[in-house]
């Protein structure tokens, strides 16, 4: 079995969100996803870094894959799944799981330089694949590439399939600068609007 762990800041999910949790759900029998905080992150929130809180991002999340799992049901939120430690959530996904299943960690392109960084990365990146997925005005560099293999880390760097790019050059951070309602799914930008949530 091949499970895809996918937590997300999602502050606010994206159309991008959405184009990453359709390609892995046509890869991997199983694709657990949950909001979670980044303790790398630098938002307004001095406590978490983040924009939004932690419950409003876990249910703009929750819209997000609604929509998803009318497709493909084994995209699931898995909310217990989310800590600030990746090493924690693949534990805690061991737990439910398994070790026998085949484990990848989803990450975006900003955050390889801050793996090395992370909490017990000695023992997390043996234990999974890493799942790079590009980031608008991110480049994937080979020399943080080789500091991932000297950790024991193995990667994947998923952008196109034949010439067609997985996910659309968009982001959270492009949200939130422009507000363009046509970067996120209705149901997440009602959610939004409701709760006044990006306010200047």
């Amino acid at each position: 079995m091949k499970i895809a762990l996918f937590g997300t800041s999602a502050d606010p999910p994206t159309l991008a969100h959405q184009a990453i949790l359709i390609w892995l759900a046509q890869h991997f029998d199983r694709v657990a996803v949950w909001a979670a905080d980044n303790p790398f992150k630098q938002g307004p929130n001095p406590q978490t870094g983040h924009w939004a809180s932690l419950g409003d991002r876990q249910t703009m999340l929750k819209l997000l894959v609604e929509d998803v799992q009318s497709h493909y049901g084994t995209v699931q939120i898995w909310e217990d799944l989310s800590d600030r430690r990746s090493l924690i959530s693949l534990q805690r996904a061991q737990q439910r799981w398994g070790l026998e299943p085949n484990y990848a960690l989803v990450v975006g392109a900003d955050l390889i330089t801050q793996i090395p960084q992370w909490y017990a990365v000695e023992k997390l990146l043996p234990a999974v694949q890493l799942l790079i997925f590009p980031r608008p005005g991110y480049s994937i560099d080979q020399a943080n590439l080789a500091r991932l293999e000297q950790l024991g880390g193995q990667y994947q760097i998923v952008d196109q399939v034949g010439d067609q790019d997985i996910t659309p050059a968009i982001s959270s951070s492009i949200y939130r600068q422009t507000k363009e309602e046509e970067l996120i799914p209705p149901a997440v930008q009602s959610y939004i609007e409701q709760k006044q949530l990006y306010e200047p």
